[in-house]
């Protein structure tokens, strides 16, 4: 497959033997949208990946409040209303007596 980078050759070498001086400007704004366009392509597709890192490491992170939770039931500890912090010092006390 050919690479963006030697189209563009191929274009401006075309357009220096058959176009003449006059068609380099128009051949450049036409370069600058595809290239431009190419970016923003990228920049959304960069975007798309962090949020569904972030949705990853949130589900990741509701997994261990659940097992947290989970854990309290176990040992007979009440968990509602308190956050996970206070159930793992809970916990903690639990399993030291």
């Amino acid at each position: 497959m050919i690479s963006i980078e030697e189209i563009l050759i191929i274009v401006v070498v075309a357009a220096i033997l058959f176009g003449g001086s006059k068609k380099i400007p128009e051949l450049a704004r036409s370069i600058g949208r595809a290239t431009g366009g190419e970016f923003r392509r990228g920049g959304q597709m960069e975007i798309q990946r962090e949020i569904e890192n972030a949705t990853r490491a949130g589900a990741a992170t509701q997994t261990v409040n659940v097992n947290v939770v989970e854990a309290a039931r176990n040992l007979g500890i009440n968990p509602e209303g308190k956050s996970e912090e206070e159930l793992k010092r809970e916990i903690a006390e639990k399993i030291k007596n």
